[in-house]
């Protein structure tokens, strides 16, 4: 049985890597290296659709890994039309792109090319990690109706960062400048994200190596961690204006929570935020714990406003066959049926 499982294990790593972003879906608007998606309901139920953003230095396709394990599947087969606006891979060319940039050109532009496809004035609209960061600062500056929004482990307050105490105290009393590197490198490279990541969450990064030696002759597992793992390994860079506003005005200046946020020089208010709410962290989750995620709550104007704690790790609520406790049952409640 141990050679089995050894066997396995090595057949498992020299696979060549597994198709992702199976379900069907259409291409609507392009810009730059970016597309929206579109995802039709297999039988639409609901009127309003859900609109997808997720993180810049992550692939999008963590949210349609494979058929059963395609968070974007659920959704569809539950009767929602589903939009992704996918910032896609930026080259140097795109190293001035900024934070601002991506909300308005970016984000805005296709939510309203996905209103106007759909036929509706509102969307419910999720965002995933750092793509819900940007999704919440979007719900407030948009003129554009957000019937619902849901923001899944994403950072809001960054005063605490774990592992990073010492980095971020060393940034915000200027003992750590690196502005002007990143000026010169244009993009933030792949392997920094990939290896800072590593860094907050070691020795994790590599307890499912020792799970898949376990669980190696079990084919369901396996299918499902070899994707899970080409997703882990292929990150994203990012555009160095971006990079220096995230450091500077989310990071080192905290400027959700403390003020002084602005996006095209329009100063940004959380209390026009009054979509209902849902805030989604994990128990589990060295990269964004909780702390980060709750502060949203005491910002937004909205009425109608839920904060849940979801069993597992950052990568738990969409690797799924099934949308996250209490999501499905939340967006019931929430969506106008047909």
């Amino acid at each position: 049985m141990k050679k089995n499982k050894l066997h396995s294990f090595i057949e498992v790593l020299s696979s060549p890597d597994p198709e992702v972003g199976l379900s069907e879906k259409y291409p609507l608007w392009k810009k730059n290296k970016a597309t929206l998606w579109y995802y039709p309901a297999k039988n639409k139920r609901f009127k309003e659709p859900i609109f997808l953003i997720y993180s810049l230095v992550n692939k999008a396709y963590i949210l349609d890994l494979a058929p059963s394990i395609s968070l974007i599947e659920t959704f569809t087969n539950a009767g929602y039309d589903t939009y992704l606006i996918d910032f896609g891979v930026p080259g140097f060319e795109d190293r001035h792109i900024t934070i601002d940039d991506y909300i308005i050109k970016y984000i805005q532009q296709s939510y309203r090319r996905a209103i106007r496809h759909a036929g509706t004035d509102e969307m419910t609209v999720i965002g995933f990690c750092l793509g819900g960061t940007l999704a919440a600062v979007f719900a407030a500056v948009t003129p554009y109706n957000i019937k619902n929004l849901i923001l899944a482990v994403s950072p809001i307050d960054f005063s605490t960062f774990p592992v990073y105490d010492l980095w971020l105290d060393a940034l915000r009393n200027g003992d750590i400048e690196m502005d002007e590197l990143i000026d010169k490198i244009g993009i933030v490279p792949p392997s920094a994200i990939k290896y800072g990541t590593r860094l907050i969450v070691s020795p994790v990064s590599y307890a499912h190596y020792l799970a898949l030696l376990s669980r190696s002759t079990d084919p369901i597992y396996r299918e499902k961690w070899t994707r899970m793992n080409k997703w882990t390994l292929d990150h994203i860079g990012l555009s160095g204006e971006a990079f220096k506003q995230l450091k500077n005005d989310y990071i080192r200046d905290n400027k959700i929570v403390e003020g002084g946020l602005t996006i095209n020089s329009q100063p940004v208010d959380f209390k026009k935020i009054h979509s209902n709410l849902l805030v989604f962290s994990t128990k589990s989750d060295p990269l964004v714990p909780s702390s980060l995620c709750e502060p949203i709550m005491d910002l937004v104007g909205s009425k109608d406003k839920t904060f849940t704690l979801f069993e597992g790790g950052h990568a738990a609520l969409v690797a799924k066959e099934t949308m996250p406790y209490p999501m499905e049952e939340w967006l019931r409640n929430h969506t106008t049926l047909l």
